[in-house]
């Protein structure tokens, strides 16, 4: 018996590496099933829609990024708001899953001020559909808060958090904390996902270290949450929400991407400037999350309304602009981001 147990232990030391890398993006909406009227579904009914950075994210161990609508092919309650200029209502075909998995996401979040566009059902559908493709996810209240995966032997503990009705409040501070240890007594390596920051094209693009307001609304404060999410027991944070990118940073050894961006908004979202910069972000980590290296991504998102996508970027914009934010907004980062997009630690 005591031999069974020691190879057992062994093999299971074998299996679990000792430098994992995580992809990590912003929002994602693939296409537009409403109104049914007016439809903007891609070509090639999504089957495109990652094709040109579908290599990157396939490569790595984890690869998350943030869900910016609901699956649902029908139906729904349609969210109605006082200046309908400002309203967005995004529902996505729930056959698009398949794109997902084939691009290799194994964790998405759900918590964002589009989780609600569509009611109940929208919500409900979501994650029906997103547990029948055994893609993970989190960040509903009451609902389906964190999620734990275990992969090659290490178990990986999500939580995702918004400023929004049904969903996981960042403004919950003490609870924010809670759920973050928790995870932290259960799993390896603990990632956050933050949709927070205010947001308005370019001008969204910096950290301010203050609490931020969108339209009367208060979108948090992403410096300090951060820190407040890695004091917990989070290995890493990965933010978006302000449709631009932002700095990246790192706090007692482990990394914080303030925004991403937006990477794959295929209708309804404006890519113009910077909010078309559609960076990947790719770490590594030793098996206690601590980062080691990284590496940006340059990509931008093209094409006409119902047909654009991210292509990756030759002329590496996303790379320079994430550098300058970086210089500016944290100058006193321990991170060093090279010409082409490497991350390395200051020596």
């Amino acid at each position: 018996m005591k031999k069974i147990i020691l190879c057992l232990l062994l093999v299971t030391y074998v299996a679990a590496k000792d430098t994992i890398s995580f992809a990590a993006v912003g929002d994602i909406m693939l296409g537009l099933n409403w109104p049914e009227d007016a439809t903007s579904l891609p070509p090639q009914d999504g089957a495109l829609s990652f094709e040109s950075v579908k290599e990157i994210l396939q490569s790595a161990d984890i690869t998350v990024g943030n869900l910016e609508g609901v699956f649902l092919d029908s139906g729904g309650t349609p969210k109605k708001c006082s200046n309908p200029s400002l309203c967005f209502n995004f529902r996505m075909p729930e056959r698009y899953v398949k794109h997902f998995v084939d691009a290799g996401f194994n964790f998405l979040s759900i918590a964002n001020n589009h989780v609600g566009d569509f009611g109940a059902p929208g919500r409900t559908a979501t994650v029906r559909v997103l547990k029948e493709a055994k893609i993970g996810f989190a960040g509903l209240e009451g609902i389906a808060e964190t999620y734990v995966l275990e992969k090659d032997g290490i178990r990986y503990g999500f939580v995702a958090f918004a400023p929004n009705t049904a969903t996981v409040r960042f403004h919950d501070s003490l609870k924010a904390k809670r759920l973050i240890s928790e995870l932290k007594a259960k799993s390896d390596i603990v990632i956050v996902s933050m949709h927070i920051g205010t947001e308005g094209g370019d001008g969204a693009s910096r950290v301010t270290r203050k609490t931020e307001i969108f339209h009367s609304e208060n979108r948090g404060n992403p410096y300090e949450f951060a820190r407040l999410a890695i004091d917990a027991g989070a290995d890493m944070v990965f933010g978006h929400g302000p449709h631009v990118p932002r700095a990246i940073d790192i706090y007692k050894g482990k990394f914080i991407a303030y925004s991403l961006g937006n990477f794959a908004t295929n209708a309804g979202i404006s890519i113009s400037g910077q909010a078309g910069y559609a960076p990947i972000v790719k770490i590594k980590t030793d098996r206690k999350g601590n980062f080691l290296e990284g590496e940006i991504f340059s990509a931008i998102q093209k094409g006409e309304r119902g047909a654009r996508r991210p292509f990756l970027d030759s002329t590496g914009a996303c790379i320079k602009r994430i550098k300058e934010l970086t210089e500016l907004d944290i100058p006193e980062t321990k991170l060093f981001i090279s010409e082409d997009g490497k991350i390395s630690l200051k020596e």
